[in-house]
């Protein structure tokens, strides 16, 4: 397998859920909640898989960030097959869908895009939370090419597999990528900085912190015994670690 980090940048998140990119000139200054936005291709002898599509940053030309970032591995967009979604919260999906003159239209046009079933329904009760970009997230459920995801675990083909383990969110799902012996995992929101594993905490931003802490020290121990190369979409230095 190849991993490709690709890191829209380091953000300040407010309270409302804006995100103000972080310079050398306003690390300092800007109050919020500091984390990367960084999701990951990871490309297998079958698939190039995408695990969730940040949120969509674009740069001081207009472009998307993300858009260039794998035009730098000369990977189109339209080379994507699978596009794999944890939860439903606008930096992790607002890259999915792009806006032009005509309308939306989807980032990657030929992945197949799974969604867990459950995860909508939360995000739809909860039409008030500021994590949610709901015209983001209407537009991309009525793309023609959503996989509708309603078991607790499974293989969507044989080098990868999820389960549905709450934590940040009732049903946010994680992933393990294997082939040739190598394992993958990505534990989204629940595991998204290296210092979540030094510091065995229950977080109050999550929806059930004690859950995901334990999930925590469960894939620390099971890491370390297979030997996972860990990924982390939040951690402002690191993108792969192993324990």
């Amino acid at each position: 397998m190849k991993i490709i980090p690709l890191k829209e940048g380091n953000f300040s998140a407010s309270r409302t859920k804006d995100f103000t990119l972080l310079t050398h000139e306003n690390f300092d200054t800007v109050k919020g909640i500091k984390m990367s936005v960084q999701p990951f291709l990871i490309m297998t002898e079958n698939d190039y898989i995408l695990l969730d599509a940040g949120i969509g940053w674009k740069n001081a030309d207009g472009k998307t960030v993300l858009t260039e970032l794998l035009e730098r591995e000369n990977i189109r967009p339209e080379h994507i097959t699978k596009l794999l979604l944890s939860h439903l919260h606008k930096d992790h999906i607002d890259g999915s869908i792009q806006k032009t003159d005509h309308g939306f239209i989807p980032t990657f046009p030929n992945a197949e895009i799974y969604i867990q079933k459950r995860e909508l329904a939360f995000a739809m009760e909860n039409k008030g939370n500021p994590s949610f970009d709901f015209d983001t997230l209407e537009k991309l459920i009525s793309l023609p090419n959503i996989v509708w995801m309603d078991e607790d675990q499974g293989k969507i083909t044989d080098e990868i597999s999820f389960e549905v383990v709450g934590g940040h969110t009732p049903f946010m799902q994680v992933f393990w990528i294997r082939e040739n012996d190598e394992t993958v995992f990505y534990g989204a929101d629940d595991l998204p900085q290296a210092s979540y594993l030094k510091y065995h905490l229950a977080y109050k931003s999550d929806f059930d912190g004690r859950k995901a802490m334990e999930l925590r020290l469960e894939w620390q121990k099971k890491a370390a015994e297979e030997q996972w190369k860990i990924l982390l979409y939040h951690d402002l230095d690191k993108a792969v670690i192993q324990i």
